[in-house]
Order: C-alpha cells, then sequence, then structure tokens
C-alpha cells in the first residue's frame, strides 16, 4: 500500500491546522509574562520582532472585540493578512471582526470583496470555485462590512477579485481559529 499525493497533501494541511492551533492556544493569554519579576510582557516586546501599528490589535477583556482586519491598514491588495492574524491571535468566539475598504470609484478602480473559504485546502490554494460571497465590493465602505466569530470553527477569508489575483499575489487572504473563552489569572 504507498502513499498517494492526495493522502500526503492531506496529512500536510492536517499537520498545518494542528500547529496553526496550537500556535493559537500559546497565546490565547495576552496578559503571559516570564523570566523572573515580570520584566517581559507583550506590552513591552513582542516575541516575534517589534511591534507595528498596522498589526496592532486594540484587546481588551471586557467581551467581545472589534478587530479592523489589518489594523490602520485596512483591507487591500499587497499587505499580508496571514502574518497579520497570526500576530494578532487570538480572536474568540463572538469577536466581531470589521473589513473596511474602499469601494471602487475613478480613484479607487481595483475593488475588494470578502468571500468565507470552505476549508484549509480552499484556503492554501486560493480555489474559490465553493467560497461564499460575505461583503461585496461596496459593503466595506464608511464603518465596514462587519462578521461575527459565532462558533468554534476556523474561518477562512479570502479576496476573490480578479479572478483571484489579490488571493494568491496579494496576501488578501487569512484564517482564524476563534478560542472558546478568555482565561484570566
Amino acid at each position: 500500500m504507498g502513499f498517494s499525493s492526495t493522502n500526503v497533501s492531506d496529512k500536510l494541511i492536517l499537520v498545518a491546522v494542528v500547529a496553526s492551533m496550537l500556535v493559537t492556544v500559546s497565546v490565547a493569554n495576552r496578559d503571559w509574562y516570564y523570566g523572573g519579576g515580570g520584566g517581559f510582557n507583550y506590552t513591552t516586546h513582542w516575541p516575534w520582532g517589534p511591534r507595528n501599528d498596522s498589526y496592532n490589535l486594540n484587546y481588551t477583556n471586557n467581551g467581545p472585540n472589534k478587530i479592523i482586519v489589518g489594523g490602520s491598514e485596512h483591507w487591500h491588495y499587497g499587505f499580508n493578512y496571514s502574518v497579520w492574524a497570526f500576530h494578532n491571535a487570538s480572536f474568540y468566539v463572538n469577536d466581531v471582526l470589521v473589513f473596511k475598504y474602499d469601494p471602487p470609484s475613478s480613484q479607487m478602480p481595483f475593488a475588494h470583496s470578502v468571500y468565507l473559504l470552505p476549508n484549509m485546502r480552499s484556503y492554501l490554494n486560493c480555489d474559490l470555485s465553493r467560497a461564499k460571497l460575505i461583503a461585496n465590493t461596496t459593503q466595506g465602505g464608511g464603518k465596514g462590512f462587519e462578521f461575527v466569530l459565532k462558533r468554534w470553527k476556523p474561518y477562512y477569508f479570502a479576496c476573490a477579485e480578479h479572478d483571484g489575483i489579490h488571493c494568491r499575489d496579494g496576501g488578501m487572504k487569512f484564517f482564524v481559529m476563534p478560542m472558546l473563552r478568555r482565561w484570566h489569572y
């Protein structure tokens, strides 16, 4: 009995999902400390390098957060939203993701949208054939489009404009696995 490429790729996808869930769980408590005397915490030093305002998540402990996707960068071509999501983990059930983007105009001819992809394979390949439109090209204007993370499950987001080029080449995709509750010590 040999390995088929489908079985191997399915196993690699499963490993990627499990690894991302472990990372999410490991940084779920944003008020963690290490090193005697509490000399380090996420507010004074970011473990993956210096914090960048475009990755900043306004974290509160008072119920669901309203999180602007991309921070001050909003939702646009050429920004790596997978990195943004990683740097801003953890997300929680009932948090609200806000997608802000300019509607198409003569000054902004490149439209954006938000699609929900069905699974990790679709996300990795930017396969939008079974994706569900959740925000069209005009819904990101003004205060933006809001999406509530209602359940404990992975959510895969992408922009499908220009036949998926925004997803494939423009970095306009990310996924989150919301946690069930915030832990406080």
